[in-house]
């Protein structure tokens, strides 16, 4: 029996079909960039502080100095929840006295915001967060918004394999570009913060699902040289382009409503793909439609200037083709010794909170001094590099020391940032992308080390186990940014020494590179290097394995 990649390999490997699948679905990824991160602009936070009723009865002073100041990274500020009982100094103001002359302020009973919030609209003219208020008391709903969303990524990335299993990888793909592209539109429409809140989980499981499906067919249409370049730069660059066109939206649309009516565009004008994105040959293989699989290969063929053979499926080949039989697994395999426990647990631990740095550092990008949309863009442009620089990495070298390094890269850098003066804006917004450089960095390898840890027998159920722990990360990482409140640097050394952490971790584990795959769990090696030599593989580019799949989600 012949597989796959044997019968097809008249095709060649970069024709022009391959050059069309390989660009088409990496477009269509473009929209999960911005829609994966656009909650930083949709639920910006601007300075706001008690409104003061025209109607108040307040001299010109008194209204000047109706808000508390409050100290915050080290200068005082108007409070942003507080302001003097408007009665008060109402009663002063008709008395003629003077603020801080004739009364003293600090001895002045204060209120809440009973009449609502006045909001700069210096960089936004609106948010969820200023058209629903949240803020103060409601505060909290702000990163709840965040992490509801990568809960939708979570329940998306559940179901979207099992639906491309059963339905199809083509048919789920645009179901689920639809999803995304319908229920943002629908968003625009959001009376209240609970509903933008549920329809934004709906959004979450469309992206996931969009992405992982783009990433299935892509694998498998596509040829063993061409699915690496498509899984690193194809995929991942992509996405990285989508999130680079998010701050140049945000930036000429101010609105929140208008910014999302703009990015659900991009959506639709993916529509005309389904005409020339065809189904996995795959798929249709393994459903036993050789038929609609021999089309799609002649048509491919024909677009390659190919003579195709004129029976691609020997019948008496396909008379023999039987599913392999496969030992069922358990997710307790993957804790069924101490050792294999030990490294479950350690790729869990990893997994997460790389995870908590990577959409940490991505969602405080606006946060950062100067401009909240070129720091944003940066933020996304620095993930570029960072993926080639992984791919170089992975060619060449041990996969636990480079993880390490640019985890230790990445999180001490983090922990520079508190020692840096106030002044030195630039050089700490420097020391942000360069720590977003080097988790990124990590991200992107995790799916490659941890395929190659694992055996087949548990492949992929480890690669999703623990990819499910990163969905964990990403959904605790905007309270990360939370921290943010009350300490401008302490979010940097919480998520700087968790990196630095988990980068030491990563020096437990057993190198993979150079080694060949295990096959049973019993051929897993040990923890600190205690496990029987391996032998080296004649060519990493000869095995076909999970370790293409870098991505950061």
């Amino acid at each position: 029996m012949r597989d796959y990649d044997e019968v097809t390999s008249f095709l060649g490997e970069w024709g022009p079909f391959q050059r069309l699948i390989f660009f088409l679905l990496s477009a269509s990824i473009i929209p999960n960039g911005f829609n994966g991160m656009s909650v930083v602009f949709l639920a910006a936070t601007p300075e706001h502080r008690c409104r003061v009723p025209d109607t108040a009865n307040l001299s010109r002073a008194w209204r000047n100095h109706s808000v508390p100041l409050r100290l915050q990274d080290g200068r005082e500020v108007p409070h942003s929840c507080r302001r003097y009982r408007l009665a008060a100094i109402a009663n002063f103001s008709a008395l003629g006295l003077e603020p801080g002359r004739d009364v003293d302020l600090e001895q002045l009973e204060q209120e809440g915001c009973v009449d609502g919030w006045e909001f700069s609209q210096d960089i936004y003219l609106s948010t969820i967060v200023t058209e629903w208020s949240l803020v103060c008391e409601d505060d909290w709903k702000t990163p709840l918004t965040s992490s509801l969303f990568f809960v939708g990524v979570l329940l998306g990335s559940f179901v979207s394999g099992q639906l491309s299993d059963r339905f199809g990888r083509k048919s789920i793909l645009f179901a689920t570009m639809a999803v995304q592209t319908g229920f943002s539109f629908l968003q625009i429409f959001s009376i209240n913060w609970e509903m933008f809140t549920v329809l934004f989980v709906i959004v979450g499981m469309g992206q996931i699902s969009n992405y992982v499906v783009a990433f299935i067919l892509g694998t498998e249409i596509l040829g063993k040289s061409v699915r690496i370049l498509f899984s690193t730069l194809g995929v991942c660059t992509f996405f990285a382009v989508g999130y680079m066109l998010l701050p140049l939206f945000a930036y000429f649309i101010r609105d929140w409503r208008m910014l999302l009516l703009a990015l659900t565009v991009p959506g639709v004008l993916c529509i005309p793909l389904w005409w020339f994105i065809p189904e996995s040959p795959r798929w249709l293989i393994s459903q036993r439609r050789f038929r609609d699989a021999e089309s799609i290969i002649q048509k491919a063929a024909k677009m390659n200037n190919i003579a195709a053979p004129t029976v691609i499926f020997d019948p008496m080949e396909l008379q023999e083709l039987k599913l392999p039989s496969q030992q069922k697994v358990f997710i307790l395999d993957l804790f069924r010794t101490r050792n294999i426990a030990t490294i479950t647990i350690m790729s869990l631990l990893l997994w997460m909170l790389t995870s908590v740095g990577y959409f940490a550092l991505s969602l405080n990008a606006p946060n950062l001094h100067g401009d909240a949309y070129l720091n944003c863009f940066l933020s996304a442009l620095i993930e570029v590099p960072a993926y080639i620089v992984a791919w170089l990495l992975l060619r060449t070298l041990p996969r636990r020391y480079i993880i390490a390094g640019v985890l230790f890269l990445g999180g001490g850098v983090l922990l520079l940032i508190q020692l840096v003066p106030a002044d030195y804006n630039f050089l700490s917004i420097g020391l942000v992308m360069l720590g977003k450089f080097g988790i990124t960095s990590a991200f992107s390898m995790l799916y490659v080390f941890t395929a190659e840890l694992y055996p087949t027998l548990v492949r992929n159920m480890a690669v999703g186990v623990t990819s499910m722990a990163s969905r964990v990360g990403s959904i605790i990482a905007p309270y990360f940014v939370y921290l943010g409140a009350y300490d401008r640097v302490l979010p940097y050394i919480v998520m700087g020494s968790l990196t630095v952490f988990i980068g030491i971790i990563t020096l437990f584990f057993p190198e993979s590179f150079g080694m060949t795959l295990p096959e049973t769990l019993e051929q897993m090696q040990k923890v600190k290097g205690f496990g029987f030599r391996k032998k080296p593989r004649d060519s990493v580019e000869k095995e076909e394995n999970p370790k293409v799949l870098i991505t950061s989600f």
